[in-house]
């Protein structure tokens, strides 16, 4: 009985001490807030489910850390240089960005870090963020992620696809395709629409299914363009399994239908969220996260057997 009260009167003390240790904690936390600010810019598209997920990452990292941190973005790589450019003119302590056309940002980067502004790429530029002097990379090989859902596109019977690539000249894009195809076994054709059209592009997918009946699989590569390729495949009703890259909660009901087989998950919400949380901790203890290899974010895969258990969070935009 002693032992037992002992034990009872050591568990009502507990609480007592971890409100004195949070008081502390906030106490010291106000003394040794940090005066920072991150510049993350992307190549996202105006209206970009998968973006507003990385930066609702980034808001939210922004929020915990208390520090200040601007999103901009642009598909044109000129007008992203300059966003990098103008972003190293204010100072910043530090950049998160997206390569998708790494070349078309190479020298504002190297400017970025020849004046000392520490730099993370998220999404894309796995295969070239140490040639350009980067921290890390946070995000998932494309390729990888695309030999993936060709394994799971074949395993389901698919013998003839097509992989819609919804942006020119966007390399992460390209090695999706490419990583399906490697793996298929089967025909796969790459066809290009304009995301920024998405009505022009149901249309696109529409003809070629009602062109070539033996079309047997869709790979979309993004939530938007899964949506329309939905639609397209009732009109064309047409039976191809339909599988896309990257989550929404359009996407997530699709699935749930059995509209869609599967998503390929890069959890974007963890670029957004660890991109800014990584140079916060480079800023206040030197910390290089990675150790000069890419941080992974992905692939997962989201199934009818497990997308319950993501649905609230893709409908709260956060997956």
């Amino acid at each position: 009985m002693k032992k037992r009260f002992a034990l009872v009167a050591a568990i009502a003390v507990i609480p007592m001490l971890l409100a004195g240790c949070s008081s502390k904690a906030s106490t010291d936390t106000n003394k040794n807030k940090v005066d920072m600010k991150i510049a993350f810019i992307t190549h996202a598209s105006p209206g970009d489910t998968y973006w507003d997920v990385v930066k609702s990452g980034e808001v939210r990292a922004a929020e915990d850390l208390g520090i200040k941190v601007t999103y901009e973005s642009d598909p044109d790589p000129v007008k992203q240089s300059g966003l990098i450019d103008s972003a190293v003119a204010q100072h910043v302590d530090g950049i998160v960005v997206s390569m998708a056309n790494p070349d078309g940002l190479k020298d504002s980067i190297a400017k970025a870090i020849a004046a000392g502004i520490p730099v993370i790429s998220v999404d894309s530029g796995l295969e070239r963020f140490k040639e350009f002097g980067l921290l890390t990379h946070i995000g998932q090989s494309e390729y990888i992620a695309g030999r993936g859902a060709g394994e799971k596109l074949k395993a389901a019977g698919v013998k003839n696809a097509i992989c819609v690539i919804h942006e020119a000249g966007n390399t992460g894009l390209e090695d999706r395709c490419r990583g399906i195809k490697d793996t298929l076994g089967g025909k796969v054709q790459n066809i290009q629409v304009d995301i920024n059209n998405l009505a022009d592009a149901q249309n696109t997918v529409k003809a070629k299914l009602l062109a070539d009946p033996s079309i047997d699989g869709v790979v979309t590569l993004g939530p938007p363009m899964a949506v329309a390729a939905s639609a397209a495949l009732d009109e064309a009703k047409s039976k191809a399994k339909l599988a896309t890259f990257d989550l929404s909660e359009d996407v997530t009901k699709l699935i749930a239908s059995g509209k869609i087989l599967f998503a390929v998950d890069a959890q974007p919400y963890l670029m957004g969220y660890l991109g800014v949380s990584f140079l916060y901790l480079h800023k206040i203890n030197g910390n290089e996260v990675g150790g000069g290899e890419p941080v992974y974010s992905g692939p997962g895969y989201v199934t009818k057997d497990n997308v319950a258990a993501v649905a609230g969070f893709a409908k709260n935009g956060t997956r």
